[in-house]
């Protein structure tokens, strides 16, 4: 069963890093039915390297999900990991799938961030399921946090990248509010920080390569 299950993590490792995701939601369209605007070349740029830094934090989402998950030994938390990273698969897949419209590609260094991903999740699980589920429930409200950023950021015609982010934001806050109604512990300020000052430098990077 473990081998079974470490065979289908990586199939779903290497879909991750590779680009190759399967959505079980359509790519959220914006609300407002008239035509896309024009972007400016500047603005396609900006929007592409937002979009760069999202997708980057799925394939994130991806590896801690899926080492707290082989971290667990509870049935329960197996299946709310794996519910959170199907989500996580659809954002992945919308992101990628914007930033080819926006005529820009992924990470080149998304094997890393993947690989440092899922240290991080392995260490997170091995303190038990209430700090990792407190790990998942503030990755997720950091995350809903870079998101409202984002739709600051992002030029105001590009209604396309701002409906994927939008529906982005509330899965990350149900899943901040499970992990917390699941049993999700608060983690120490210093723990909060260190996740703050990684996902800096994960991001600055990201923007660009």
């Amino acid at each position: 069963m473990l081998f079974d299950d470490l065979i289908s993590e990586f199939d779903r490792g290497l879909r991750s890093i590779t680009g190759v995701s399967r959505m079980t939601r359509p790519v959220p369209v914006p609300q407002d039915s008239s035509a896309p605007a024009e972007l400016s070349p500047q603005e396609r740029a900006h929007a592409a390297g937002l979009m760069r830094v999202n997708h980057v934090g799925e394939v994130c989402a991806q590896a801690l999900y899926q080492a707290q998950k082989l971290a667990t030994r509870s049935p329960a938390l197996k299946e709310a990991f794996e519910h959170a990273a199907r989500e996580e698969e659809d954002h992945l897949a919308w992101t990628a799938k914007r930033l080819e419209a926006l005529e820009s590609r992924p990470s080149l260094l998304n094997p890393l961030w993947y690989a440092g991903a899922v240290a991080i999740g392995l260490v997170a699980g091995r303190f038990g399921d209430r700090v990792s589920l407190g790990f998942m429930a503030e990755t997720e409200r950091q995350v809903e946090q870079h998101l409202n950023g984002h739709l600051e950021e992002l030029p105001v015609g590009d209604l396309e990248s701002r409906a994927i982010v939008e529906q982005m934001r509330a899965d990350e806050a149900n899943h901040s509010k499970a992990a917390t109604d699941a049993g999700g512990i608060e983690l120490p300020f210093p723990a909060r920080a260190l996740m703050r000052a990684a996902s800096k430098v994960m991001t600055r990077t990201a923007y660009y390569v």
